[in-house]
């Protein structure tokens, strides 16, 4: 898993660079940080609604949204998933 993760994080770097026309993850990219903040707080509500009607299909559609789109702001703030990953791994090991 944590390659395919790592994977998406080269491609958002990608798509943050090198802005690609007709691209989702370049115009979030280009709406800036207020957009990209915003994006998270709707895709938490709609993880929220799915786990309270227990519909684990929508759950698991919305949890990759929201992930998705933590990761885009991550990048915006020039993170990666990487430094989230080595903060639970530190937490775990303590």
């Amino acid at each position: 898993m944590e390659t395919f993760l790592t994977d998406l994080d080269l491609l958002l770097t990608n798509r943050k660079e090198q802005k690609k026309s007709g691209s989702y993850t370049s115009s979030l990219f280009e709406a800036g940080t207020d957009r990209l903040l915003k994006k998270i707080g709707e895709e938490a509500g709609e993880v929220i609604i799915a786990a309270k009607n227990n519909d684990a299909t929508e759950l698991k559609n919305e949890a990759a949204d929201l992930l998705f789109h933590l990761m885009i702001v991550l990048k915006d703030q020039n993170l990666s998933i990487n430094d989230v990953i080595a903060v639970l791994k530190d937490r775990h090991n303590s």
